[in-house]
């Protein structure tokens, strides 16, 4: 056996291996899974891997010294933005054309890190805690299967159920009552924040707390009023690379418009996820960069890509994205997609400007090198009729076609 699939399983594991690394996040599940394992007789490592949207370390710290097990706190954000965040941007990665995918792309780079981190310290185990009701578990298998890791893998709560009011009362009797009031469960990176379970169970009956939302809530503080509430975003072949024409890196634009956008109430998405078998999740969302930013090479793009190229390039976006969805990163369908998507991207270059309004982006500009939009109408017109004047009746094809025929 080398998948990890029950509590049962951890009992035989500890059995087998001497040094288990958890992916950690500091939340209810992985501090639970910490709680699992105490007492066993394993070294056990706690794992956090920084994907931008901030670490807090003096909690981390304290519940893994609550446990007596190592931390080790490693930094995603640039891999993330490498690896992920690029071809999301270039494929318009969207769920069902519903929100931004946002876990789906970090799942590859937090195992990465798990594996490498896993070889380093010859642990025989990396373990989640992902449950059924949750996409990352295939995810997070899907990539550690791909991987090159010979250790066992998985998550104890794919078979074993523990309901949230239980993990709560169970990390309260061992003194840890941080997660008293902790009402949902949430994944959150640089791109995205996410929010599920908990009151948002009940599609029917779901309770949004505005709260949630620390990126998307109107704050004047943060609006851009002295650039009249506009933005500007530069492509170059494909890369955003200059934030109201100033040079930015992709991280630090990432975050400005997280911050800026943001308080405009830009940004929110709520929708369905599905499950292996097809059932439907709720999930909530707030990502004001991904819209800033799919948004912008959506208008360049469409602006610089002949037509055909574009319905044939939404083919292989769509494409991209379901095998992202699905875990499948690297496949050869993942592959071939990403080829023409970053082909097309080559001539994504230039300027689009924005007017931010709450809750609303809308384009007031866009300046494309090698564009194909017209810029004077009438112009055109006028010089195209005369272009295509200049034939005689007996060179035009209709009327060689009537003579043949008489």
């Amino acid at each position: 056996m080398k998948k990890i699939r029950s509590i049962d399983d951890i009992s035989i594991l500890t059995g087998q291996v001497d040094h288990i690394l958890t992916l950690f996040s500091g939340g209810l599940d992985s501090t639970y899974l910490l709680e699992l394992l105490q007492g066993r007789g394993v070294k056990v490592t706690a794992l956090a891997i920084d994907m931008g949207d901030g670490i807090d370390n003096s909690l981390l710290t304290h519940i893994a010294n609550h446990y007596g097990v190592d931390l080790i706190v490693v930094d995603g954000r640039q891999t993330f933005i490498e690896h992920s965040v690029i071809s999301a941007i270039q494929a318009q990665a969207m769920y069902l054309g519903d929100y931004p995918v946002s876990s789906s792309l970090s799942r590859p780079v937090i195992v990465k890190h798990a594996v490498e981190v896993a070889k380093r310290l010859n642990c025989g185990a990396i373990i989640h805690t992902a449950n059924q009701s949750q996409n990352s578990l295939r995810r997070l298998n899907g990539a550690i299967e791909r991987s090159d890791f010979e250790g066992f893998y998985g998550s104890p709560y794919e078979y074993s159920a523990i309901t949230r009011d239980e993990k709560i009362a169970s990390l309260s009797l061992s003194g840890l009552f941080e997660f008293q009031n902790r009402n949902v469960s949430g994944d959150s990176n640089l791109w995205c924040r996410e929010f599920e379970s908990g009151v948002l169970d009940n599609p029917e009956n779901f309770h949004l707390c505005e709260s949630l939302f620390h990126w998307s809530a109107w704050n004047p503080k943060y609006q851009l009023v002295d650039q009249n509430h506009q933005i500007a975003i530069t492509f170059q072949k494909g890369i955003p690379v200059k934030l109201n024409d100033q040079p930015m890196t992709l991280s630090n634009m990432v975050a400005f418009l997280n911050k800026h956008v943001g308080s405009y109430q830009i940004g929110r998405y709520i929708g369905f996820d599905h499950l292996d078998a097809d059932e439907k999740v709720l999930e909530i969302r707030e990502a004001p960069a991904a819209c800033t930013l799919i948004t912008a090479y959506r208008h360049l793009e469409t602006a610089v890509l002949e037509t055909n190229v574009l319905q044939m390039k939404a083919q292989q976006s769509l494409a991209w994205t379901n095998e992202a969805v699905e875990g499948r990163w690297g496949s050869t369908l993942q592959q071939a997609a990403q080829a023409f998507i970053e082909h097309t991207a080559q001539l994504v270059t230039g300027t689009v400007r924005f007017s931010l309004m709450q809750g609303q982006l809308f384009m007031n500009s866009i300046e494309a090198d090698q564009a194909r939009y017209l810029t004077d109408r009438d112009a055109w017109e006028v010089q195209i009729a005369f272009e295509r004047s200049q034939r005689s009746i007996a060179t035009d094809d209709y009327s060689l076609q009537l003579a043949e025929t008489a």
